[in-house]
């Protein structure tokens, strides 16, 4: 992993490759980019908790900070009783950079548990040599008595380090989050099943149902943006399609072909999403655009602008104002479900960063992956809530995306939860709700959330 000649001249080398971190000049224009808004992360996530949480710093050795300010590397009488971990790393680093606001949240949560110090051993090269570590950041464990227990390389997440500490045997007195589920519903579905729409399973408003004739019967949606997003995971071929669609009339909830109807499209005031109405007339169309905006538009210029927008992972046609906004690359995708956010890291092999809102009270809950593992958590009480459902023979599937989520605190899940009394599913952690995705092969990821093929109804 390591250059000889690099190892010589400059310390030890990143985890990355060495380059990005430490190679000539025009390295340095993509890698500034790189770190910019990692950088600027860590610094609110050090503001912010520097300013709410009393340390001793004599006794607990500082964390470097997004400004290069070093740990003290002496212990304390107090602190020499502690276990200890010390990351070996530097400030121009990637992965040391990611490592930063872990090692931060060590420090405050297990404050009087655990010593943690950030070494810079490109301003002490020395503690790197007496470490004798060939590759930043190095993260080593210490027992109580000052006796090495471990040693890794490389990026190692929060949780990898709390299951590393319970593993050799070290109680840091953590509390683990109950487990959560719920299997059987809170109560009974009383609805009518042509009141329930395929797509989400929500209630069906008659002003606003679309019927799709098919060879099994119909198929009943509560609006023209779910008719849309059901259109987007057909894999059939679709010509034609949209001569087997019915929509309502929005002032008599009349079905009129979609072919026909005349549509007022426009945008909520309040958050900016879409709202459209379908009439049988241009004249009525026209009253209630004069009467509240928007504009008028035929079905071709309405699909186009209903399928513009898709998740990153599994296609399908999402508004953004309800989905995760996945970063990738400096480019923006979308996530049409919290879980198929993470997905977008296994259908492209790239690290992101997922924004996506808490369901209960629309906190942000902030993703960074690296390497295909999760890198960055925020707030790190965030959960993951997996909505499932239990067919006839005991198996349990995916519920679907409309019935996923991430959450703030386990606490806002499960009010979330009771507020929701038909939802079954389990809390689990947002790291396995990665794994789970990068387990996927490429053939289960073609298929993902495809009607037919992903998990038929």
């Amino acid at each position: 992993m390591t250059d000889e000649k690099e190892t010589k001249n400059e310390g030890p080398v990143c985890s990355c490759g060495g380059d990005c971190c430490s190679g000539g000049t025009g390295k340095w224009i993509w890698i500034i980019l790189a770190v910019a808004v990692v950088g600027l992360l860590i610094a609110k996530n050090a503001g912010q908790k520097a300013a709410t949480v009393k340390t001793d710093d004599a006794a607990v050795p500082a964390l470097t900070e997004a400004g290069g300010r070093n740990a003290n590397a002496s212990q304390s009488d107090k602190t020499k009783s502690l276990p200890r971990l010390v990351d070996l790393g530097a400030t121009q680093c990637i992965p040391c950079k990611m490592m930063a606001p872990i090692l931060e949240n060590l420090k405050q949560t297990f404050a009087g548990k655990m010593t943690v110090e950030f070494i810079d051993v490109r301003e002490n090269p020395a503690a790197g040599d007496k470490h004798k570590i060939s590759t930043i950041p190095t993260q080593i464990f210490f027992d109580a008595e000052g006796k090495e227990l471990f040693r890794h390389e490389g990026f190692f997440s929060r949780e990898e380090i709390l299951a590393k500490w319970k593993e050799l045997g070290v109680d840091l007195g953590i509390k683990e989050n109950e487990p959560f589920s719920r299997w059987t519903a809170a109560q009974p579905d009383t609805r009518a099943k042509t009141d329930i729409c395929y797509m989400c399973d929500g209630t069906i408003p008659q002003n606003s149902l679309v019927v799709v004739k098919t060879e099994k019967g119909d198929v009943r949606l509560c609006s023209m943006h779910h008719y849309f997003v059901m259109y987007s995971c057909l894999t059939e071929d679709k010509t034609g399609f949209e001569q087997k669609v019915s929509v309502a009339d929005s002032s008599s909830g009349t079905l009129i072909p979609i072919t026909e109807a005349t549509y007022v499209y426009g945008l909520d005031s309040k958050n900016g999403r879409p709202t459209i109405k379908a009439f049988a007339s241009k004249d009525a169309a026209e009253k209630e655009r004069q009467a509240g905006g928007g504009n008028i538009i035929d079905l071709a210029v309405l699909q186009s602008k209903e399928l513009a927008n898709k998740c990153g992972f599994c296609d399908r046609a999402v508004y953004p104002e309800d989905v995760a906004e996945v970063l990738l690359e400096n480019v923006k995708t979308w996530g049409c479900c919290s879980h198929c956010a993470l997905g977008v890291v296994a259908r492209t092999g790239k690290d992101v960063e997922i924004r996506e809102k808490d369901r209960l009270t629309g906190e942000k809950v902030v993703v960074k992956t690296l390497g295909g593992d999760l890198a960055l958590l925020e707030p790190f009480s965030a959960v993951a809530w997996f909505g499932q459902r239990t067919k006839p023979d005991g198996k349990r599937v995916s519920a679907g995306c409309f019935h996923q989520g991430f959450f703030t605190t386990p606490e806002n899940l499960k009010k979330w939860v009771e507020a929701n009394p038909l939802e079954t599913g389990e809390m689990i952690t947002i790291q396995k709700a990665l794994a789970d995705k990068m387990a996927l092969s490429e053939e289960q990821i073609k298929k993902a959330c495809k009607i037919g093929e992903c998990c038929p109804k």
